[in-house]
C-alpha cells in the first residue's frame, strides 16, 4: 500500500464531502447520498438509497453473502455552521494545514465516512470477502437525535449485522461500551390567582420544584453510587418551563429529564424508578405528570468477541501498541442495536474536541491509519483478498 497515493486518496474523497453541503438543520442528505451510492455502485456492492422521510436520504449498499454479516456506519450530516465569522476558512471547501483538514465535518464525521467510502472500494478491488457480508451503511438524522437514519434502517430490517463499527473520533482508539439514554418529561400543574394574593391559587412551579426536590434528596445519591470503570450513572434536568407572568400564580409548569444509564440499567426499570420517587413525594394525585419521551438501553460489546478481537489486534498491528478502550460521553447510532446481542465498536479518526466547532479539522495521517486498520480488521474478519 502506498501510503502518500492512499493519503492524496483519501484526501480527495473528503473534500468532495466536505464541498457537498448536509447541515441540520435542515437536514437534507440527498446530494451526498448520492454521491455515496454513486461511488458504492461503480464499485460493485448491491447499493439502495433509503429513506421513509423526504430529504432525509440513507445509503445502504453490500457486497458478499451469509455470515458473518459485518455492517459499517458514518453519519453524513452535520451541525451547522454557527457563525461564518468564526471560520478562518470555507466552511465548505476543504482545506489543508500541515497534517490537518479543515472543513465543516471534517471530523465529525465526513472523516470516517471517507475512509469507510475508500474502504469499500479497496475491499472491492480486492475480490470482495472470502466469507460473509460486508455492508456499508451512510446515514442522515444523525445529529437531530432522529428517528429516520440509522433507527428507520434497523426497525425496518434493512441491516442487521452481526458486527456493527460506527465511525467516530476515536484517534484510532475503540469504544466498545455505551451508557443508555431516558428522556422524561415532568409536568405539573395548579391552580392561577393573581400574585397580590398567592394563598389563592396553587403554584404548579413550586410543586415542581418540590417534586425535583425530591429527585434531589432520593435518587442523585443513589445515582453518585452506580459506576462500571469510568461509566457513571446520571441524571441531568436540562430544561424548565412554566408560567405566564411574574404576577400571575402559574397552573402550568415542567422539567424535562436526561438520565444516563449504565449498560446494565434498563431504560423501564429507570422510567419506573423516576415515577416511584415522584409518587413518594407527597403530591396530590393527578397533580403531576411522567412521560417518557425517549430511550434507548446501553451496549458492551465483549472484550473477545470477534470483531472487538479483530480490531484490537488491527490497532496494535499498526501503532505497536495494545488497543485502548475510551469512554463514550454521548450517544452513538449504534444504541439502536443495543437490545440485538451483537457486537458494537465506536472507531475512527480525528478527536472529539474537534467536533461541532468553527474550524473543524481532522489529522490526514490519522485518516491513513484508520483505513489501513479497518482493511486489516476486515480481513481478518471476513478473509478479503490481500
Amino acid at each position: 500500500m502506498n501510503e502518500s497515493a492512499l493519503g492524496d486518496e483519501l484526501a480527495g474523497i473528503l473534500a468532495d464531502l466536505i464541498a457537498i453541503p448536509s447541515p441540520y438543520p435542515p437536514g437534507d442528505s440527498v446530494a451526498i447520498s448520492a454521491y455515496a451510492a454513486d461511488r458504492l455502485r461503480r464499485a460493485g456492492y448491491r447499493t439502495a438509497i433509503m429513506s421513509e422521510e423526504p430529504g432525509v436520504d440513507n445509503v445502504v449498499a453490500s457486497l458478499g453473502e451469509g455470515a458473518p454479516h459485518l455492517v459499517f456506519n458514518a453519519h453524513s450530516d452535520t451541525v451547522a455552521m454557527g457563525d461564518r465569522g468564526k471560520w478562518a476558512t470555507d466552511p465548505y471547501r476543504a482545506e489543508r494545514s500541515g497534517d490537518r483538514i479543515h472543513g465543516l465535518g471534517a471530523g465529525n464525521c465526513k472523516g470516517s465516512m471517507a475512509v469507510q467510502l475508500w474502504l469499500a472500494e479497496e475491499i472491492a478491488r480486492r475480490g470482495g470477502p472470502r466469507r460473509g457480508t460486508v455492508t456499508f451503511t451512510f446515514v442522515a438524522d444523525e445529529e437531530n437525535l432522529g428517528p429516520h437514519g440509522m433507527a428507520f434502517l434497523r426497525q425496518a430490517g434493512h441491516v442487521r449485522p452481526d458486527v456493527l463499527i460506527l465511525g467516530a473520533q476515536t484517534e484510532n482508539q475503540m469504544i466498545v461500551a455505551e451508557r443508555g439514554v431516558l428522556w422524561a418529561r415532568v409536568a405539573t400543574t395548579g391552580r392561577a390567582a393573581h400574585a397580590g394574593n398567592p394563598a389563592a391559587g396553587d403554584s404548579a412551579i413550586l410543586r415542581l420544584a418540590r417534586l425535583l426536590a425530591a429527585l434531589e434528596a432520593n435518587l442523585v445519591p443513589a445515582l453518585d453510587a452506580r459506576r462500571d470503570g469510568a461509566m457513571q450513572s446520571t441524571i441531568n434536568v436540562g430544561l424548565i418551563e412554566g408560567g405566564s407572568n411574574a404576577n400571575v400564580v402559574p397552573s402550568a409548569a415542567a422539567m424535562t429529564i436526561d438520565r444516563r444509564l449504565l449498560p446494565a440499567e434498563k431504560v423501564d426499570a429507570a422510567f419506573a424508578e423516576l415515577h416511584a420517587i415522584l409518587s413518594a413525594a407527597g403530591e396530590p394525585d393527578g397533580s403531576w405528570t411522567l412521560e417518557k419521551l425517549t430511550g434507548t438501553n446501553g451496549f458492551r460489546a465483549a472484550a473477545d468477541g470477534p470483531g472487538v478481537t479483530a480490531l484490537g489486534a488491527a490497532i496494535a498491528g499498526r501503532t505497536g501498541a495494545p488497543a485502548r478502550l475510551l469512554n463514550a460521553t454521548g450517544v452513538s447510532d449504534g444504541r439502536y442495536f443495543a437490545d440485538d446481542g451483537i457486537e458494537i465498536v465506536n472507531f475512527g479518526p480525528g478527536s472529539g474536541a474537534e467536533g461541532h466547532a468553527a474550524n473543524e479539522s481532522v489529522p490526514l495521517s490519522q485518516m491513513v491509519d484508520s483505513a489501513a486498520i479497518l482493511l486489516d480488521a476486515v480481513r481478518r474478519l471476513t478473509g478479503s483478498q490481500d
